[in-house]
C-alpha cells in the first residue's frame, strides 16, 4: 500500500491524528509537512517534534512548497524547501498548485533541476489534472487527480500518455469518500494506473484535515 499523506492540521490542534501517523509511518510513501502553506517564517516547535518522531519510524518526508501556478518567483520556492529541509528535516519537495500547460514546462524543469541540486528528493508535482506530459519526466510522482469522490466516480478519463509510464509514477488524491469506500478508493486509483493515493472523508475548504480512514485503520 502506498499512500501519500497531506495531514494539514497542527499537531497542538490534533496531537491524535499525528500520534496515528507516527504508528503508521511504515505505511506511508510520505507524508507532506506543511507548518504555514509551506515552513513558516521560522521553525515552529511542535512541527519539529512531529517531524523527528515521523522521521524516527521511518517516515519520508516532503515539504510543501506553493508554486500559484508558475507564477512564483523560483527564489521564493527554493527558499521555502530550503526551510523545510533545514527546520523540519524533509526529505523532499511537495510543489503543489502546478500548472498544467506546456508553456510552463520550461521553468518547472529549471526549478525541480534547482532542488534536486540542492539535495532534495523525491519530488511530487500537484497539478491535480493530468498535465502536458512532459510533467511525468521531471518528477519522481505526479498527483493527476485532486477532487471530490463523486467526480472521480463519475468524471474521470486517463490520457493514453500515462501508459507509458509505471503506476509508480502516478497519485490520485480524493476527499469526500464514504469511509467505508476508503479502501474502493486506493483499489480504484491502481486499477486506474495510480499506484500512489491517498483518499480522505473531509471536505473544501480543508479536506486534509484528518488522516485517511485506510491509514488509521477505520475501515477495520
Amino acid at each position: 500500500m502506498s499512500l501519500l499523506i497531506p495531514l494539514y492540521v497542527h499537531p497542538a490542534e490534533d496531537p491524535g491524528a499525528w500520534h496515528r501517523l507516527v504508528s503508521a509511518a511504515d505505511r506511508t510513501w510520505a507524508v507532506v509537512l506543511n507548518p504555514a502553506d509551506g515552513p513558516g517564517d521560522t521553525p515552529d516547535p511542535a512541527f519539529t517534534a512531529a517531524a523527528g518522531a515521523l522521521r524516527a519510524a521511518g517516515a519520508r518526508l516532503l515539504g510543501y512548497v506553493d508554486t500559484d501556478y508558475g507564477t512564483r518567483a523560483a527564489a521564493g520556492m527554493l527558499a521555502d524547501a530550503r526551510r523545510h529541509r533545514e527546520w523540519y528535516g524533509a526529505d523532499g519537495c511537495f510543489l503543489d498548485r502546478v500548472s498544467a500547460a506546456h508553456g510552463e514546462l520550461p521553468a518547472y524543469r529549471a526549478l525541480v533541476r534547482e532542488l534536486r541540486r540542492q539535495g532534495a528528493g523525491p519530488v511530487v508535482l500537484n497539478p491535480g489534472v493530468h498535465p502536458d506530459p512532459g510533467y511525468a519526466r521531471i518528477a519522481d510522482l505526479v498527483v493527476t487527480f485532486e477532487g471530490p469522490w463523486s467526480a472521480y466516480v463519475s468524471a474521470f478519463s486517463r490520457p493514453d500518455w500515462t501508459r507509458r509510464h509505471p503506476p509508480e509514477r502516478f497519485c490520485h488524491l480524493v476527499y469526500g469518500v464514504p469511509e467505508a469506500l476508503a479502501p474502493l478508493a486506493v483499489r480504484t486509483a491502481a486499477e486506474r494506473g495510480a499506484a500512489v493515493s491517498g483518499p480522505v472523508t473531509g471536505e473544501l475548504p480543508n479536506p486534509w484535515r484528518g488522516l485517511s480512514p485506510v491509514l488509521s485503520g477505520a475501515e477495520r
